[in-house]
């Protein structure tokens, strides 16, 4: 497999697959570039050698071709950021696109529109009526199967070379992302920079483990994390569960959690989780206390109490002292860190306390030797909101496909690049 920084993109023209989608306001101004800025070191490289890379990424979830969700609006943000004047096709396969791929120089980059303008990018049916019947859903979807063959090739067929540099979207075995790898040869195809730093920082997380190792699990459900909290156990000294989860845990103790968030019919595999850490070794810490609202609001009467004792009419929405000095204190003492979700609704500044004591202990365990992964979409957006994305070890881009990965799944956008 060739790696981006022994191939040599001298008069290549480059199909990269990057993930440009990024958060756009009601005038179609970038609110923020990180995920283009991300792609960069590739882009650069690939100019450096003499190469044209050409641009394919999506936006949004369009359901066809919309102005809403077209890359011409991050086009001039594009050009910006690379130094060189991005030339834009106005479809990704058709007359347009072919034109100018075959048409760019070396020194010259083509940013496709939209890949998910066309249902093939997925290999999803689009449009299908809701009481379609079994034949007429496997018909459509055989039939995008096939016209998927043509559109991959067709992306396939502007380019010398492919590097797929998009990690944010490696857990789809979608056209750009998997399927168009197998028109090039192993020497024609490598992961960019991006997508080999986030293989590279998951891997020394799970393979090159230096213990003690910690997760932190947050977020609302615990079903939504049940993967990942299984594999975890088998490879950390310390669990720490905390968000909203809490109190499904709770409850399923006999604890009164007022009206705190909860998911009844996960409270047998709370106790299932609990009595697996206790046999596996693990040191599981829950929360003990939490800042209660009577509302979820920012603004809202707050107090604190036993996460197994609030009273109804309120709610638990961060952590109280207890939890984060105990999180603290765990955190501070690890040697490998993970961390995916906030411990309370850290939107609100008057529920960002918890949190933010879990990033400084981060950051301080990192300033310490420790090496720490931050991954999810919430936790990165709570790292960036404190200003603390610098002093720990790797920020993830990558949401779904992190947890995937750390999940022990084989993401297709991977396998593509290296087989396995």
């Amino acid at each position: 497999m060739q790696t981006i920084d022994n191939f040599d993109f001298k008069n290549k023209k480059v199909f990269v697959r990057v993930d440009f989608n990024v958060p756009l306001d009601e005038n179609f101004n970038i609110t923020d570039d990180t995920r283009i800025r991300a792609a960069l070191p590739t882009l650069k490289k690939i100019l450096k050698d003499g190469g044209s890379p050409i641009i394919g990424s999506h936006l949004g979830r369009p359901k066809g071709a919309t102005d809403k969700y077209s890359l011409k609006h991050i086009l001039p943000r594009v050009s910006e950021l690379l130094g060189v004047e991005v030339e834009f096709a106005n479809d990704c396969v058709g007359e347009d696109a072919t034109a100018k791929a075959a048409a760019l120089q070396p020194g010259q980059v083509l940013l496709l529109e939209n890949l998910r303008f066309y249902a093939e990018e997925e290999g999803k049916p689009r449009g299908l009526a809701e009481d379609a019947t079994e034949e007429e859903v496997a018909k459509a979807k055989k039939a995008v199967k096939e016209s998927q063959k043509e559109f991959t090739k067709k992306l396939a067929s502007y380019a010398d070379t492919y590097v797929n540099d998009a990690f944010g979207t490696a857990h789809r075995a979608h056209a750009s992302t998997a399927l168009i790898a197998d028109y090039f040869g192993a020497d024609a195809k490598s992961f960019g920079y991006l997508m080999q730093n986030e293989i590279n920082a998951v891997e020394k997380v799970l393979s090159d483990t230096q213990r003690p190792f910690t997760a932190i699990m947050g977020g609302s459900k615990v079903s939504s994390k049940i993967d990942i909290i299984k594999n975890l156990l088998d490879k950390v000294d310390n669990l720490i569960l905390a968000g909203g989860m809490t109190y499904t845990f709770a409850k399923a103790y006999g604890g009164k959690i007022g009206n705190s968030i909860v998911e009844n019919d996960k409270l047998a595999l709370a106790q299932e989780i609990v009595n697996a850490a206790k046999e596996k070794g693990v040191n599981l810490v829950l929360a003990t206390d939490a800042k209660i609202a009577d509302s979820f609001s920012n603004d809202a009467k707050t107090g604190y109490a036993p996460v197994n004792n609030i009273a109804d009419g309120w709610e638990g929405l961060d952590v109280g002292p207890d939890s984060e000095k105990a999180f603290a204190e765990v955190i501070k003492n690890s040697k490998t860190i993970l961390w995916n979700g906030p411990v309370g609704v850290f939107e609100f500044q008057n529920f960002e306390h918890g949190t933010r004591v879990v990033a400084d202990a981060i950051v301080e365990a990192t300033k310490k030797g420790a090496f720490s992964l931050i991954g999810g979409g919430d936790s990165v957006a709570a790292i960036n909101k404190f200003g603390l994305a610098d002093e720990v070890s790797y920020v993830s881009t990558g949401g779904g496909a992190l947890l995937e990965f750390i999940e022990g799944k084989v993401l297709p956008g991977i396998k593509a690049i290296r087989g396995y």
